[in-house]
């Protein structure tokens, strides 16, 4: 597939290096000190890794608002991947809400209704962690993630804070390609990204190639073995329907997730809750 001419970009890319202000900037790192994140394993601890497929660490700590999509349970890919993948999690912080409107009020100002699947609203948010490991005293970089496509229906939006980001869209999943990349964006401290139809979500791959340590920036996250330097909130759309409570799981997906759960209960009242309405629910 040929890059598109810059003239001829589709439709359906936006970027806004100054969307968030000063004001919920600090309010985003006020709520990001009270946070937690975890690691997690990409396979479920209690059965057998798919054929082939070696069980691994997740190469960076991470947190979700809205739904949590455990790596355990695979994540969402509809049609066939639904079930038991969307855990009910914290709602969005007040701040977040807020930058949410806004961000929901420009996609139905500036997109055509035919890219916004029904019932389209952002309810899910990956906060991903991008930074050092550090492993046996070894520091790693591994801010970066490798060529994916995000498989919920709809508009994605970006929200970055900390040193910044080299995000591209390629056309190929060859490793490292440069010939393949068709628009390469900076995303910078305080930025918003959105991206939305057929050709972003469906026909081309993205990937953060690297982050940047020009501003010195870190984020003292209660993380062993890690070391923050960039977030980026990852806002999508999960349709409703196919969200579940931790008690709603089936008995095997419950199993898989409960250490994490019971992890994130030790640091927060929403999964204290989860915890024990299970308890309820099977009395």
């Amino acid at each position: 597939m040929p890059p598109p001419r810059r003239h001829e970009r589709p439709p359906g890319f936006h970027y806004d290096a100054g969307f968030v202000g000063p004001k919920d900037y600090e309010a985003i790192l006020a709520w990001l000190r009270r946070i937690h994140p975890i690691w997690e394993q990409r396979f479920s601890t209690r059965r057998p890794s798919p054929a082939g497929q070696p069980q691994r660490g997740l190469l960076r700590p991470v947190y979700w608002l809205g739904n949590w999509q455990f790596a355990c349970l695979d994540y969402y890919r509809p049609p066939e991947g639904i079930l038991d993948r969307c855990v009910q999690a914290e709602p969005f912080p007040a701040v977040l809400a807020k930058l949410v409107r806004r961000i929901e009020d420009l996609v139905h100002r500036r997109l055509p209704p035919a890219a916004l699947p029904e019932g389209w609203h952002l309810n899910t948010c990956l906060v991903n962690l991008y930074g050092d490991r550090i492993e046996d005293g070894k520091r790693t970089d591994v801010a970066r993630v490798g060529e994916h496509k995000d498989f919920e229906p709809g508009p994605v939006a970006s929200v970055s804070v900390g040193e910044r980001a080299l995000f591209q869209f390629v056309s190929s999943r060859k490793p490292g390609s440069r010939d393949a990349v068709v628009l390469q964006q900076w995303l910078d401290d305080g930025s918003l990204c959105v991206f939305a139809g057929n050709y972003w979500k469906r026909k081309v791959f993205h990937r953060v190639q690297r982050v940047d340590r020009r501003a010195g920036a870190t984020f003292p996250f209660p993380v062993e073995g890690f070391v923050t330097r960039r977030v980026n909130f990852t806002f999508r759309f999960v349709p409703d329907e196919h969200v579940v409570q931790f008690r709603d799981l089936s008995p095997e997906a419950r199993e898989d997730v409960r250490d994490y759960v019971a992890e994130l209960a030790k640091h927060s009242p929403f999964f204290a809750d989860a915890l024990a309405g299970e308890v309820r629910a099977g009395s």
